[in-house]
């Protein structure tokens, strides 16, 4: 492999290193995505299990390679998922997360056998695990036959993580972009978290794709009296 790590320092952009090192925690050698992209879908067509088993994912970008690799794959789904799997510990960023789950195409051709994965990575106690799921659903499963699945999964979440927080109000945002009237009533009857619903607000807000941002803006403004009455607050009080 030490020929591989000195291929990749050859396409280190310092810059790029600079400005992403501010991002992630993970050392990271900077080599912007479409050049890992590459990387990984060459290796894909070759021996990539030697890749898989010696990869020592010191780098952000020797990791992201790794799952980038099975996202690459023609093979059956179950094979591909088991490799996934393998690789879910090494998920250790929001980054490594978002680049790899937003390049597995493979869940568009098997939604249905997909979605029962999906559900199991979103009942992890892995905070990146359980973003895993929330990121799949927003990339390949925002259509009217989950929609109502994606709202309960967002409820029934209870870990406090951080990204996975964002993970929900993030999906919930996309949610409302591409079907605002089925969110918007979600948004009035949910059992989300404070933190976790206004952020959702505020990146529905900060989209370019909707119009209506006052509207919006008023269920923040009323978000106490919302979560008070949809919560179990609510029970411990009558």
């Amino acid at each position: 492999m030490d020929n591989f790590y000195n291929k990749l320092y050859s396409l280190q952009d310092l810059k790029y290193k600079e400005f992403h090192q501010k991002l992630i925690k993970k050392e990271i050698i900077g080599i912007r995505t479409p050049k890992l992209k590459e990387i990984a879908k060459n290796i894909s067509k070759h021996n990539y299990i030697e890749y898989i088993n010696n990869c020592e994912h010191k780098y952000y970008e020797d990791t992201i390679i790794h799952g980038l690799i099975i996202t690459y794959l023609n093979s059956d789904f179950n094979e591909i998922i088991k490799l996934f799997d393998d690789f879910i510990p090494y998920i250790d960023n929001w980054a490594t997360c978002d680049i790899v789950v937003g390049n597995f195409k493979i869940f568009k051709k098997n939604k249905e056998v997909g979605y029962k994965k999906i559900v199991e990575y979103v009942n992890s106690n892995n905070e990146f695990e359980i973003r895993v799921g929330l990121v799949l659903l927003l990339n390949y499963y925002i259509e009217p036959k989950y929609l109502n699945d994606i709202f309960k999964i967002c409820d029934s979440i209870n870990n406090k993580k951080y990204y996975c927080k964002m993970a929900i109000a993030w999906l919930i945002s996309i949610c409302y972009i591409k079907y605002p009237t089925e969110t918007y009533k979600y948004l009035l009857n949910n059992k989300l978290d404070k933190w976790t619903y206004n952020k959702a607000i505020s990146k529905i807000v900060e989209s370019n794709r909707i119009s209506n941002k006052e509207e919006i803006k008023k269920l923040k403004q009323y978000s106490w009296y919302i979560l008070f009455f949809n919560n179990k607050m609510y029970k411990f009080y009558l």
